[in-house]
C-alpha cells in the first residue's frame, strides 16, 4: 500500500487526511525504520507494508468506533511501536492518549516520536499492565482501552478491563480464527465487568488477510482482586 493508496482507502471510509497528517505518517515511518536499526520495534520495515499492516490496520478501528468526540481518553496496552493509538492520534488530534508498555526502550522511542511529530495530550508509562491497573490514578478512568495483537481474550480482558470506566469500552484488534478464543474468553469478560458487544470481521485490502475489531462494553465495576499479580493472568487465565 503506497501513500496514495493509503490516502484513498481511508477516504473510502470518510477519513480525509490533510498534508500535515500525510507528512506525520511519512515522518513516523522514517523514525520507525531509523530506530528499528537500534532496537527491535517491528519485523515489518518495507514502506508499503508498514503503511498497510501498521498504519492502515491501526486506523481500521475507526471504521467501527467513533473517535471524533472531544477529549476521548484512550489507554493503549502493550502498544509496542505505538500501534494502534499513534496512527489514530494523527488522524484524530483531539484524542487523549496514554500508552503502557513493559519495555523501557520502547517508551524512550515513543517519547522521541511524539516530540518529532508534535503530538500533544500523549503520555507514556513504563509499567506492567497488571501493576498499572492497580494504580488508583488510572484504574477505571479511561473511556476506551485498546490492545492490538497482545494476548488472547481471557488474558487481555484481565489486563485491560480494570482500566475501563463503567459505561466505557474495550477494543481488541485481532487476526483470524478467533471464534473459539472469544468463546473461551467469555467468562473472563463477564468476571471483569464486561459484556461482548460486537465482533466486526473484515479483510485488509491488497493482501486480503482477515481481521476482527472486537468491542466489549464495561457494564460493572471490576472486582478489586483483578488484575492479579504480574504474570498470573497469563499463567492462570480466567477460563
Amino acid at each position: 500500500m503506497n501513500e496514495k493508496q493509503f490516502q484513498d482507502a481511508l477516504k473510502e471510509h470518510g477519513i480525509n487526511l490533510d498534508e500535515q497528517q500525510l507528512q506525520q505518517f511519512n515522518q513516523y515511518y522514517e523514525i520507525l525504520v531509523e530506530w528499528n536499526n537500534k532496537m527491535n520495534l517491528t519485523a515489518i520495515t518495507d514502506r508499503e507494508e508498514v503503511y498497510l499492516k501498521h498504519f492502515f490496520d491501526s486506523i481500521t478501528a475507526a471504521f467501527y468506533y467513533d473517535f471524533s468526540s472531544n477529549h476521548l481518553s484512550i489507554c493503549d496496552v502493550g502498544a509496542g511501536a505505538g500501534f494502534p493509538s499513534i496512527p489514530l492520534k494523527i488522524v484524530y488530534p483531539n484524542l487523549k492518549i496514554t500508552i503502557v508498555d513493559s519495555l523501557k526502550k520502547r517508551i524512550t522511542f515513543l517519547n522521541h516520536l511524539a516530540d518529532e511529530l508534535n503530538l500533544t495530550n500523549v503520555a507514556f508509562y513504563h509499567d506492567r499492565a497488571e501493576t498499572f491497573a492497580k494504580n488508583k490514578k488510572f484504574r477505571e478512568t479511561f473511556d476506551l482501552v485498546m490492545a492490538r495483537a497482545v494476548a488472547r481474550t481471557s488474558v487481555l480482558s484481565e489486563l485491560c478491563l480494570p482500566l475501563v470506566k463503567v459505561d466505557g469500552d474495550f477494543i481488541m484488534m485481532k487476526g483470524p480464527n478467533i471464534t473459539e478464543e472469544l468463546e473461551t474468553g467469555k467468562l473472563a469478560i463477564s468476571t471483569l465487568g464486561g459484556e461482548l458487544k460486537d465482533n466486526n470481521r473484515f479483510n485488509l485490502p491488497y493482501e486480503n488477510s482477515e481481521r476482527h475489531i472486537v468491542q466489549v462494553d464495561k457494564k460493572r465495576k471490576t472486582p478489586n482482586k483483578y488484575p492479579r499479580k504480574p504474570g498470573t493472568p497469563n499463567k492462570e487465565p480466567i477460563e
